[in-house]
């Protein structure tokens, strides 16, 4: 903790929404700084899907910081919480995924997340550890420490009262179960977007039961997608930190152009002065390619982002089909260059679903070897051992027959 209690805030407070208390968490710093003692930073994960994006990346990069800053960081894997399923932001009630898809989404978010944190200084723990060991007498001891009416009170809650929609009993403990989390780990500060304003601050009330000193919790804005919605997998609206460079750069290329300060902000490492003269000085597309840039070396490389960007150039500014040894390569069996088109393409498996893949072929969509394919389901055509698929205006694809 080289650095001095004004240079961490200042690190720390770039690009927050709110941070309840500022003043708590200068004390916070300074007690730390004194005592040669790490805060302890807490980040809540419930894995209910396979895949991080760069809208939760941004609390991720912030967990980042303060490990720099010789914080401990405390990643918590929601294995149990999962099970129940954060309400915020819902109108219905979450599905309650099985153990084995758990597990399974819990692999990649742990291998995801360590491209963004360190391993040094950082705690991995699951809340299965406490919460399946607590009995019933524990359990209603701790929904005793909050009132109906406190629960009731937030925002997802009360619309859902007033449009006569159900709430599930199981939905009403969640946040008190997520905060039980900062008393079990006796947490400093705690990150989240936010949405997850409500459940941050009940962790905060449930540690003065508890005597512990409150957390600071500290709240990123949400990311906007592409479309200028909330970050979304449900909207198709979100850049993932595991696409590819090019698919990256693409995505990141169609953001409307009222967003970019937003995400260099959140997304990159560059500095509020270095951002206000790219945004000041340079044309809106040339600003977006910086931003592409940066945001594509800091989850792949220097050299895989520019190279992106000569990619993108190539297919969008010169209208050129991308160099081959870029391409993604879908291998499919010889036997089916025989088949209907329609059925090549749905062997591709690049299509969500068969819908999708129609909505395509309607709308002229596809190409292959530069020829538009209109929907027919009894098209075929004479292909080569390997011909290239163009899908939308940004995927490409090399087929190989074999």
């Amino acid at each position: 903790m080289g650095k001095s209690p004004k240079e961490q805030l200042e690190i720390i407070k770039k690009g927050t929404l709110e941070i309840i208390t500022a003043k708590d968490l200068e004390n916070k710093i300074k007690k730390a700084i004194k005592d040669k003692k790490p805060l302890r930073v807490k980040l809540g994960i419930d894995p209910t899907s396979p895949d991080i994006h760069l809208g939760f990346a941004t609390v991720l990069r912030k967990l980042r910081e303060f490990q720099d800053l010789g914080h401990t960081a405390v990643l918590i894997i929601g294995d149990f919480t999962a099970k129940i399923g954060d309400p915020t932001g819902k109108k219905i009630t979450r599905p309650q995924l099985s153990d084995e898809e758990i597990k399974k989404n819990m692999k990649t978010y742990l291998k995801q997340a360590l491209k963004i944190l360190k391993k040094d200084n950082l705690e991995i723990r699951y809340n299965s550890e406490w919460l399946k060991k607590m009995n019933f007498e524990k359990i209603i001891k701790l929904l005793s420490k909050l009132t109906i009416q406190q629960i009731l009170a937030r925002e997802d809650f009360e619309n859902r009262l007033k449009e006569n929609l159900p709430i599930h009993l199981h939905e009403i403990i969640y946040p008190i179960i997520q905060g039980y989390d900062s008393v079990m780990l006796n947490a400093d500060i705690e990150l989240g977007g936010s949405d997850q304003r409500f459940n941050c601050l009940v962790g905060r009330e449930l540690q003065t039961f508890f005597n512990q000193e409150k957390q600071v919790v500290i709240l990123m804005p949400l990311l906007l997608g592409t479309d200028g919605r909330k970050m979304s997998k449900s909207y198709g609206n979100y850049v993932g930190i595991t696409e590819s460079a090019n698919e990256m750069f693409g995505k990141i290329m169609s953001l409307p152009d009222e967003l970019m300060e937003q995400w260099f902000k959140l997304c990159t490492n560059l500095k509020e002065k270095e951002i206000k003269e790219i945004l000041n000085k340079l044309h809106p597309m040339q600003a977006k390619k910086r931003l592409a840039v940066e945001i594509v070396t800091l989850y792949h490389s220097k050299e895989k982002a520019e190279k992106a960007k000569e990619e993108f150039e190539k297919i969008f500014q010169k209208k050129e089909i991308p160099t081959e040894n870029v391409l993604e390569t879908i291998k499919l069996v010889s036997s089916l260059k025989n088949k209907p088109l329609i059925e090549i393409l749905k062997a591709t498996k690049i299509f969500r679903s068969n819908s999708e893949l129609k909505e395509y072929l309607k709308n002229g969509a596809i190409e292959i070897d530069s020829k538009k394919i209109f929907l027919d389901e009894s098209f075929k055509t004479s292909l080569r051992d390997e011909a290239i698929l163009k899908v939308g205006k940004k995927r490409f694809y090399k087929i190989i027959f074999e």
